[in-house]
C-alpha cells in the first residue's frame, strides 16, 4: 500500500479575503485531521514559503483573493513543480478578472448583466453619466479583481456615483451594472471520477442589507440560506446547465463555485464564477454538499483529488 501523500496545507496571504482564507484553512486542517492525513500548514506571505512547499506532494489551497486565486499562486506552484487543488493559471486568472469572466461566458451562450468598464484615470463625471445614460438606475459599481463582495457599493442617483467616482477609484479598474432586484443564488460544481456533477443550487437571503454584501457574508445574522433555492424547476435547472458551461468556458478545473442573480419573472443571469470557494463548514459550498448528501470530510476527499499531476496546463 502507498503512502499517504503528505499535503501542505495552503491559507491566509495577504488579500482582503485572508481573513475567509483563515476560516477555510482552519476547517480543512480539521477535516485533515479527522481523517489522519499527514499535512503541514503554510501561509504564502512565510519567507520560506517556497522552499518548504516543494517538501509537499501536493498543495491543498485553502486560500482566496487577491494573489492566490488570479493565478498568481498557481503559477509558483507550476514552477516550482508542486500539483495543488482547483484551476490552474489561466481559468484563475480570467475567472478573478470578472469582467474579461462575463465576456467568455457570454460568448458561451450565457445570459450576463450589461456592464460598463471604468478605469481609474477616466473622467469621473463622463463615466458615470454615460453609466447613468446606459444602464438606467440604481447601478452597483464593482471591483473588476476583487472576491468576497469586497468594494461593492449601489448608487441610486447620479451625484453620489460622481462624487465616488472622483474620490475612491483613482488608480483602480472598476465596472458597473445596473442594480437589479432578485434572488441570489450559487451553485457548486465538483469533478469526481472524470465527470462534472452540480451541487443543489443555494438561495441566500440577506436580512441586514439591500443586498448580499461583504459586511452580510461575515455576520452569521445578516444572512440565511435555502437549499435546495426555492425557486422554479425550470430556473434551478438554468442555473445548474449555466455553472457546469461557465466552468468548461473559462477552463475551470476541479471544482467551481457559479454566482447567479434570478428576477422576479425567473430570468437567470450569470455574475462570476469562484475558482477557489469559501470552505468554512457552514458556508456555501459545503451546504450544498450536504444537501447533496456529501459529508464535508468526504468534500474535501473530492478536492483533493482533483489535484492534477499530468504536467502542464494553461
Amino acid at each position: 500500500m502507498s503512502a499517504a501523500p503528505r499535503i501542505a496545507l495552503v491559507t491566509g496571504g495577504r488579500s482582503g479575503e485572508r481573513d475567509r482564507s483563515l476560516i477555510s484553512g482552519e476547517a480543512v486542517r480539521e477535516s485533515l485531521v479527522r481523517q489522519g492525513l499527514p499535512h503541514f500548514v503554510l501561509d504564502p506571505t512565510d519567507k520560506d514559503f517556497a522552499d518548504r512547499v516543494r517538501e509537499a506532494d501536493v498543495a491543498f489551497l485553502a486560500i482566496a483573493g487577491q494573489w492566490a486565486e488570479d493565478g498568481k499562486l498557481q503559477g509558483l506552484l507550476d514552477s516550482l513543480g508542486v500539483p495543488y487543488t482547483g484551476s490552474g493559471v489561466l481559468a484563475s486568472a480570467v475567472a478573478m478578472h470578472k469582467p474579461t469572466a462575463k465576456t467568455l461566458v457570454r460568448a458561451g451562450g450565457i445570459t450576463v448583466l450589461p456592464h460598463i468598464p471604468l478605469r481609474g484615470h477616466d473622467g469621473p463625471e463622463e463615466s458615470a453619466r454615460a453609466c447613468v445614460e446606459e444602464l438606467g438606475l440604481p447601478v452597483i459599481l464593482k471591483p473588476a479583481s476583487e472576491g468576497g463582495s469586497i468594494g461593492m457599493r449601489v448608487f441610486r442617483d447620479l451625484n453620489s456615483l460622481t462624487t465616488t467616482l472622483t474620490h475612491d477609484t483613482r488608480g483602480g479598474e472598476w465596472f458597473v451594472e445596473p442594480f437589479k432586484e432578485g434572488t441570489a443564488v450559487t451553485c457548486g460544481v465538483l469533478e469526481k471520477d472524470g465527470a462534472i456533477m452540480t451541487l443543489p443550487p443555494l438561495e441566500t437571503v440577506p436580512t441586514t442589507a439591500e443586498f448580499y454584501d461583504y459586511k452580510a457574508k461575515r455576520n452569521p445574522a445578516g444572512h440565511r440560506y435555502r437549499c435546495p433555492a426555492q425557486l422554479p424547476d425550470a430556473a434551478l435547472a438554468t442555473i445548474s446547465r449555466a455553472a457546469v458551461r461557465a466552468h468548461q468556458s473559462l477552463n475551470c478545473s476541479g471544482y467551481s463555485r457559479s454566482d447567479f442573480l434570478v428576477s422576479p419573472d425567473s430570468e437567470v443571469h450569470w455574475l462570476e464564477i469562484n475558482t477557489l470557494p469559501g470552505l468554512s463548514t457552514h458556508g456555501n459550498l459545503a451546504t450544498m454538499a450536504a444537501a447533496a448528501g456529501i459529508s464535508y470530510d468526504t468534500l474535501i476527499q473530492i478536492m483533493l483529488a482533483t489535484a492534477r499531476t499530468d504536467g502542464y496546463r494553461p
